[in-house]
């Protein structure tokens, strides 16, 4: 055990410590608290701890409201108010783009409707060796059963369900839809797969197991930070890369636009044709279909997976020569990366928008808006 005070928030839920000449990366503190730590991996350039003990608090400081907060990985910051989980995710987006890209954010994270809890539509429990629905501990496979009361961000799922189709050390994904809710398990499912959503006055299927934003509130919020962000104009020609099930392109194709969305899941292009039938999709791989695009577009989606969507697709995307891109962002350090790729390329950041669509955990979505090079 290590006598501490915590320093900054870093990215993934951690807040740094510093012991012995060597950092700590520690879950379950909040920055300028004084703390034990307990040491849980020891590295070469890092250790990871996590706070047993909480000797001076910072203000922000609240008792988590939901029993297995502690234990459960799926929740970081059930310890703060959420005034300071804003804080928090303010700062590490400020830091990310600062430090990676150069760019200066004076922004923060803007909250949604819903608040704290009851907003995550999309689960995916783990059956113990007993069948209790659960969920993975913080960077183990075991599993922590839920309690009585249930989820706390979770938003009325449908326990009884899940549980029926609960295998014993398998998963089971569950979908809370616009009108219904179905269980996937690893034998059967209970309830329609795909599941619909409505966004506007636009519905879409999706299957139960696919891609989907997981907050009630971010299908709207995002499509609206998109379109204010594009200025779409009728007539205008777009993509919409990493497209899923059409989202962004329905939002496209009704505000005047020819779409072309690429989108490397088969099942979701096949969704995606039936939901924007208007549209034209490719299901590939988008560092393979980059010889697909066009060779001058005006606006282009980019909503690509954690990881980013890399150099080589940011300077095709440039090359097309589009007078506004819209980044759609879950990453702050991959979104990073690609924006100084695009300044590269002589684009410009206009607005970059954080948005608390993950609260309780350390994750943000973030909407940042380019300019084409004048001239």
């Amino acid at each position: 055990m290590i006598e501490v005070t915590l320093g900054a928030v870093a990215h993934g839920g951690f807040v740094v410590a510093r012991a012995e000449g060597k950092v700590i990366f520690t879950t379950g503190g909040l920055p300028g608290e004084r703390v034990v730590v307990e040491v849980t991996e020891r590295g070469k350039r890092f250790d990871r701890g996590r706070v047993v003990e909480v000797l001076d608090p910072a203000p922000g400081r609240v008792e988590p409201p939901c029993p297995i907060a502690g234990e459960c990985g799926g929740c970081d910051w059930q310890h703060a108010d959420a005034a300071t989980q804003l804080d928090l995710k303010t700062a590490v987006l400020a830091e990310q783009l600062q430090r990676l890209a150069g760019v200066a954010w004076e922004g923060r994270i803007e909250p949604v409707d819903g608040g704290l809890t009851r907003w995550r539509t999309r689960l995916r429990f783990a059956a113990d060796e007993k069948g209790r629905l659960g969920f993975r501990a913080r960077r183990s496979h075991a599993v922590v059963a839920l309690p009585d009361s249930g989820c706390l961000i979770a938003d009325d799922p449908p326990y009884g369900e899940a549980a029926k189709v609960a295998v014993p050390g398998e998963e089971v994904s569950v979908a809370v839809a616009t009108e219904d809710a179905t269980s996937v398990g690893p034998r059967m499912a209970i309830g329609p797969d795909p599941v619909r959503q409505r966004v506007g006055e636009r519905w879409y299927e999706v299957s139960a197991t696919g891609f989907w934003q997981v907050h009630r509130e971010a299908p709207e919020v995002l499509t609206r930070a998109v379109l204010d962000g594009l200025r779409p104009e009728q007539g205008e020609r777009a993509l919409d890369l990493y497209c899923g099930v059409g989202l962004f392109a329905g939002a496209l194709v009704d505000a005047g636009c020819s779409v072309l969305g690429i989108e490397l899941s088969r099942p979701a292009i096949v969704h995606a044709r039936r939901n924007v039938p208007e549209a034209r999709f490719i299901a590939a791989p988008l560092e393979r279909a980059l010889r697909d695009l066009p060779s001058k577009v005006d606006l282009v989606v980019l909503d690509p997976p954690r990881k980013g969507a890399g150099e080589k697709v940011v300077r095709a995307v440039a090359a097309t020569g589009p007078r506004r891109i819209a980044y759609v962002a879950c990453d702050p350090a991959a979104l990073a990366r690609d924006l100084a790729t695009f300044l590269d390329e002589g684009y410009g950041v206009e607005s970059i928008r954080g948005f608390d669509l993950f609260p309780m955990t350390h994750h943000i979505e973030a909407v940042a808006i380019l300019t084409a090079p004048v001239g």
